[in-house]
C-alpha cells in the first residue's frame, strides 16, 4: 500500500494529478492486481508512456483541502535466471560503443539528476582497476565502490538534488546512489537506466532487516540498471551492497528520478501544502506462517488504455523521496 497525502493550508481547485505507482508486469514480476482510489474521488484515465510504465492520470475540478492518493498491489516475484557465465571484455565492448551510442542514446546521454561531471572520472579509473577487465567486474566494482565510499543520511539531499551534491557531501538517500551508479555507467559508455520500486524488508531476525527497513521497507526505494551485450539490463542496488532480488519489487524505468516520480501534479489557489508518504509492503505468507516471496510464472494481467494529454502546468505538487 503506497499511500500519499496533500493537505493545504487553504481551498485549491483544478487539481490535475498524474501517478506512475502501478508494478511492472513482465518475466521478472507479475502484476496480480492494481486499485488506485483518491480523495476526493475522482475518475481517470492510464497509458504507457515511452519507458513502458503504466500512468494513471486524475483531475479534482472542485474546491479541495485534502488530496489522499491510494495505490494497493499484488505483485507475484520469478527467480530470474543465472547469468551467462562469461561477461564482454571491456576492450571488446568499447569496439563497438558507436552502435550503442546511436541505439541507447536516451540511456548513455548526460541528464538534469545525472550530469557527466569530471569527479566521476576517478570513480571510473578505481572501479575499472578493480574490476576483471570485463563489462559485468566493472559494474559491480563501481556499484561497490558507491555503496563503501557514500554514507546514507535521510534528508541530505532533497528530491530535486544531482549527483553533485552528492559528491560534494559523500552521502545520500537511494536516489542519489542510483544516479551515481548512471552517472559512472554512462561516462564509461554503459547505456544505464534508473528503477523505482519498494524493498521488501527482510525477516526480523535478519542483521540486515533493520537498514532495509530504513532505507527501503517503509519508503519508496531506487536502484539502476546497466546494460550487459551478453545478458540485458542487469540490476544493481548501489545504496545496499547487494544483489537485486524477490525483494526489489519494481515500478518503473526511466533515465533518472525526472521521468519516474511517484506522485507529480498541479492545482489552481495560492494556498502552501504539507506532504506526507506512508508506504506498507510486505511478503505473503503461506499456511504455515512462511514467507512466501515467488510462484511460477502468471499470465499478463489486461488493463484498458486511453491516452490523454498533459494539462498545462500551474502551481506544482510533487511527491519528494
Amino acid at each position: 500500500m503506497h499511500t500519499t497525502e496533500f493537505v493545504y493550508d487553504g481551498p485549491v481547485s483544478e487539481s490535475y494529478n498524474e501517478v506512475r505507482l502501478r508494478p511492472l508486469h513482465d518475466e521478472k514480476q507479475s502484476c496480480l492486481s492494481f486499485r488506485l482510489t483518491t480523495t476526493p474521488g475522482s475518475r481517470g484515465t492510464a497509458y504507457r508512456d515511452s519507458h513502458g510504465n503504466w500512468v494513471h492520470q486524475f483531475n479534482v475540478l472542485a474546491e479541495h483541502r485534502h488530496l489522499k492518493v491510494e495505490a494497493e498491489s499484488v505483485v507475484l516475484a520469478h527467480e530470474s535466471p543465472d547469468a551467462p557465465p562469461h561477461s564482454t571484455p571491456l576492450s571488446k565492448f568499447d569496439s563497438r560503443r558507436d552502435q550503442l551510442d546511436e541505439e541507447y542514446f536516451d540511456f548513455i546521454a548526460p541528464t538534469a539528476y545525472v550530469p557527466h561531471l569530471a569527479a566521476l572520472r576517478e570513480i571510473i579509473q578505481a572501479a575499472e582497476a578493480a574490476s576483471d577487465g570485463t563489462v559485468a567486474g566493472f559494474a559491480h566494482a563501481a556499484s561497490d565502490m558507491i555503496h563503501r565510499r557514500f554514507r546514507y543520511v535521510k534528508g541530505a539531499t532533497h528530491v530535486h538534488s544531482s549527483i553533485e551534491d552528492s559528491l560534494s557531501i559523500g552521502a545520500g538517500v537511494c536516489q542519489d546512489f542510483a544516479h551515481l551508479l548512471l552517472g559512472v555507467a554512462r561516462m564509461r559508455g554503459f547505456p544505464g537506466r534508473y528503477v523505482s520500486g519498494y524493498l521488501v524488508p527482510g525477516d526480523a531476525v535478519s542483521p540486515d532487516s533493520k537498514q532495509e527497513s530504513v532505507i527501503g521497507g517503509y519508503a519508496s526505494h531506487a536502484w539502476a540498471e546497466v546494460l550487459m551485450p551478453e545478458s540485458g539490463w542487469v540490476a544493481f542496488d548501489p545504496t545496499l551492497g547487494k544483489p537485486v532480488g524477490l525483494r526489489h519489487i519494481r515500478i518503473a524505468y526511466g533515465r533518472d528520478y525526472g521521468d519516474v516520480a511517484p506522485v507529480r501534479g498541479v492545482y489552481k489557489g495560492h494556498a502552501g501544502q504539507r506532504l506526507s508518504v506512508d508506504v506498507r509492503v510486505r511478503p505473503e505468507l503461506d499456511d504455515a506462517g512462511r514467507e512466501r516471496l515467488s510462484e511460477t510464472s502468471a499470465p499478463p494481467v489486461a488493463a484498458a488504455v486511453l491516452e490523454r494529454p498533459q494539462q498545462p502546468p500551474q502551481q506544482q505538487q510533487q511527491q519528494q523521496q
